[in-house]
């Protein structure tokens, strides 16, 4: 069976982020104010074949720790997203 699984991956804390830092930066001159600790990352979305969805999240946060993250600075999570 298929489930729809997405990784997210982001810088951990205590790593320097300078894109989340100039996004932070261009947020007022574009009329938001009141927005701050943005912190940059991305997000993967795909199919898992697995025999259930436990198995899918573990394959897909295999995935995540060997090839869509660099697990020395960045964190990376896998969750199942609804289909669509």
């Amino acid at each position: 069976m298929n489930y729809s699984v997405i990784v997210e991956v982001a810088l951990r804390e205590g790593i320097a982020d300078p894109e989340g830092a100039t996004i932070e930066r261009a947020l007022p001159a574009l009329g938001f104010t009141g927005v701050t600790n943005v912190r940059a990352g991305k997000a993967f979305r795909f199919e898992v074949e697995a025999a259930d969805e436990a198995a899918a999240l573990e394959k897909a946060t295999a995935m995540a720790e060997r090839l869509l993250s660099n697990p020395v600075i960045e964190n990376a999570t896998a969750r199942s997203a609804a289909p669509g």
